[in-house]
């Protein structure tokens, strides 16, 4: 079997997909075909390979290629060394891991000088061979034959035999292979205090004394106890059981030897075995186990991250209307910014409603007027410092607007980022002559009326819904996340006529330079009349127009597809489909009851098969349709606005901001973020708590418990305790709190494994 041949069967095994839809894919990809457009455009050759099944298809052709390049590398080398035999050309021809690939070339590969070669160098390995050939004979006897210049005595000399014997066996694939799956199944992790550092590592106080299964901890305990390590409060240890593990660990190493009797030759060579594992294989199981839990723990907190990156960005915006946007503050003042449907700014202002000011009445009369000025439909109130004072103080505002009048939304909304975009150099030139205060009241309210189009605008990783992101690998992170955002902008689509440079970089065959040149070409010559008229802006070719035409919409297009999801290429098939109907295509667009006889069969052809006839069917029933969900907010209680108003049994509505292994942050108004542990999301076992709740979700909680201290709270949404039942499971209100798990929970996993602790204990 060729090498592209066994890639393809290796991914389509993981990806639950066959041989035949990797090869069409990887080739796509490989001609530089994007994954939204392949996973949309391209379901004929795939497939129907979905987006998800597509990101890890391109992860693992890039590993599995890389160690097929490593694979033919270790072959020549050792080919060149003139130690290539038949077995070790099977043996690395099976090799399934970049690890095992390594094991069977570790005698071959380049090293330093060692203390097995000095040994060898003084002629000490047919000593080792006769110990081995002559089981019966005492090793140091044998010894005394060996003796000379470079070795002082028969200890000299079998030290010296060990050392040769140790790293034969410390380069033993198989056995390496042995010891890997031995530890994996039987080691235990253990973190302990170093002495004195109790208060500098206060938050880390649940891994003082911690001891569990390799095997089964969780990513987030692994990156708090790692993360205690670097900052050098506990030391790490992964290692077998004490009292059984290590004599099974040296037993294993003995194996490698062949059967041992009871002779004298028996014993020293069961001796070398024990010496091996604890002086030199124990260390390189450690450093093995180590980096394989610091991997499993960062791809588990990259993919919650990600997934709840991508359920921020999907979650539901309200729409084009016009939105006053509040960034509170206190002595700075609360910095206010009005822009129209489009958001487009209109107004700006700054009220001191609080201390030292606490200028009431000047504030209540600028933000009615503002209101009354712009005809506001929404207002969105940022969550930092004085949120829910500002809301108060908004509320109250709303009671005295005109009777008749028409009366605002107010909307706490996530200002997580905002500031990152207000310095950046794309708010500078946005809003050259504007405070930075006021770009993020700006930013504000566009993302409660927009929240993908605004958050694509800052860096992922500042929109603080990842867990230890800081800890995890970040150049992996930063591929992850830009692959969730261009999926999420690619799923809704992009108006080309309104959609800002950020945003159109993000569409799939475009990027910032096309970006930049479509908005110039726009700025130039006006909105675009049509998708064709793409072709007329520098540097995008018949390969971009390709990839980025079918997610760009034009609304009030000439051509009515233009405003839909239907590609360029298929747009004859969907005016055969349109000419069956016997109808305009404006008349049909919309019209499900008209499309309602009309079978997909009929239209496939050469070019086109059912999985897109299908999709254009589905595209001119619902032309252009948005798949974010409907637009809701949480209300939050009046008069809980401090964490030290909160008691134990009240019931609260609240938004989940952040979903972490160990359960959901939801923001109940009160500048905390509280935890709904695991245990306490359902009535029933929840392995995974997004089985649950999604990052926006409206859901109403019971607070079990409050450390005011610690700023920790225990929220439960079981119902068994008479505790409220998820309000809504869609991700469908805008602007979502954002939280980070870390700073949250007053350190890196701890209320969750105190919580779980608690929990056992009770």
């Amino acid at each position: 079997m060729d090498t592209a041949a066994r890639i393809a069967r290796t991914i389509a095994a993981e990806i639950g997909a066959s041989p035949s839809q990797v090869t069409a894919a990887a080739g796509l990809l490989d001609g530089g075909a994007t994954v939204p457009f392949v996973a949309r455009y391209r379901k004929e050759a795939t497939g129907g390979l979905d987006d998800t099944q597509l990101r890890t298809l391109a992860d693992r052709l890039a590993y599995l290629r890389d160690m097929e390049a490593r694979r033919a590398a270790i072959l020549s080398s050792i080919k060149d060394q003139g130690k290539l035999t038949d077995d070790l050309a099977r043996a690395i021809a099976g090799a399934e891991t970049k690890a095992a690939l390594e094991d069977i070339y570790l005698p071959f590969k380049p090293k330093r000088r060692t203390k097995a070669m000095i040994a060898r160098e003084n002629g000490l390995e047919p000593l080792l061979r006769a110990i081995q050939g002559n089981r019966g004979a005492d090793p140091a006897v044998l010894a005394g034959g060996y003796v000379s210049e470079a070795v002082a005595d028969t200890k000299a000399a079998l030290d010296g035999a060990r050392d040769i014997l140790a790293e034969e066996l410390s380069e033993n694939a198989a056995l390496l292979g042995n010891l890997r799956d031995f530890m994996r199944a039987e080691a235990f992790i253990a973190a302990r205090l170093i002495a004195g550092k109790e208060q500098a590592g206060a938050k880390f106080s649940d891994y003082f004394d911690h001891r569990e299964k390799w095997s089964a901890i969780p990513g987030h305990r692994a990156l708090a106890i790692l993360r205690a390590a670097k900052e050098e409060i506990v030391t790490i240890d992964i290692s077998p059981d004490p009292d059984t593990g290590a004599q099974r660990a040296e037993g294993i190493v003995a194996q490698a030897l062949g059967p041992l009797g009871q002779g004298p030759g028996d014993q020293w060579l069961r001796q070398v075995a024990g010496w091996t594992w604890r002086v030199r294989l124990s260390n390189t199981m450690y450093i093995d186990l180590l980096t394989d839990l610091r991997k499993r723990a960062h791809d588990e907190a990259i993919r919650v991250f990600g997934r709840n990156l991508r359920d921020l960005l999907l979650a539901a915006p309200a729409g084009a209307r016009v939105t006053l946007g509040i960034d509170p503050g206190i002595r700075t003042g609360c910095k206010i910014a009005v822009v129209d449907a489009t958001g487009k700014l209109l107004d700006t202002a700054t009220i001191y409603p609080f201390q030292p000011k606490n200028d009431l009445r000047g504030a209540e009369a600028t933000l009615l007027a503002l209101i009354a000025r712009h005809g506001v439909d929404l207002i969105a109130i940022g969550n930092g410092t004085a949120s829910r004072e500002t809301e108060r103080l908004v509320a109250e505002v709303l009671k005295r607007l005109p009777k008749g009048a028409k009366l605002p939304t107010k909307v706490i909304v996530s200002e997580a980022g905002a500031s990152v975009y207000s310095a950046s150099e794309l708010a500078a030139k946005e809003f050259p002559q504007l405070d930075v205060s006021l770009r993020g009241a700006v930013s504000i309210a566009r993302r409660l009326q927009d929240p993908l189009a605004e958050l694509v605008k800052v860096p992922p990783e500042s929109i603080g819904v990842g867990q230890y992101q800081h800890d995890v690998d970040q150049r992996q992170l930063a591929k992850t996340l830009e692959a969730v955002v261009e999926d999420a902008v690619n799923a809704v689509g992009v108006d080309l006529n309104t959609a800002s440079a950020p945003l159109l970089a993000h569409v799939a065959g475009l990027g910032p330079s096309l970006a930049q040149n479509i908005v110039a070409w726009r700025d130039e010559n006006g909105a675009f009349p049509s998708r064709a008229a793409l072709k007329k802006v520098a540097g995008l070719g018949p390969r971009a127009f390709e990839q980025c035409a079918g997610f760009l919409r034009i609304p009030g297009s000439k051509e009515p597809l233009d405003a839909s999801a239907v590609h360029p290429e298929a747009y004859g098939v969907a005016r055969r489909i349109v000419a069956a109907c016997g109808r305009d295509i404006r008349a049909i667009m919309g019209d499900g009851a008209a499309l309602k006889g009309i079978r997909a069969e009929q239209f496939v052809d050469d070019h086109f098969g059912l999985p897109t006839v299908r999709d254009i069917l589905s595209e001119l029933e619902k032309p252009g349709r948005d798949p974010r969900p409907g637009f809701v907010t949480a209300s939050f209680a009046e008069g809980v606005e401090a964490i030290t108003d909160l008691k134990p049994g009240m019931t609260l509505e609240g938004t989940v901001t952040n979903v972490a292994a160990f359960g959901a942050f939801v923001d109940i108004g009160v500048h905390q973020d509280g935890l709904v542990h695991v245990s306490q999301l359902a009535n029933r076992f929840v392995k995974d708590p997004n089985e649950v709740v999604k990052v926006g979700d409206v859901v109403r909680v019971r607070v079990t418990e409050v450390d005011v201290p610690r700023k920790r709270i225990g929220l439960t949404m079981r119902s068994d305790t008479d505790a409220a039942r998820p309000a809504s499971k869609a991700p469908d209100k805008a602007g979502p709190r954002s939280a980070s798990a870390a700073p949250k929970t007053g350190g890196p996993g701890g209320f969750g494994a105190a919580l779980a602790k608690a929990m056992r204990k009770k």
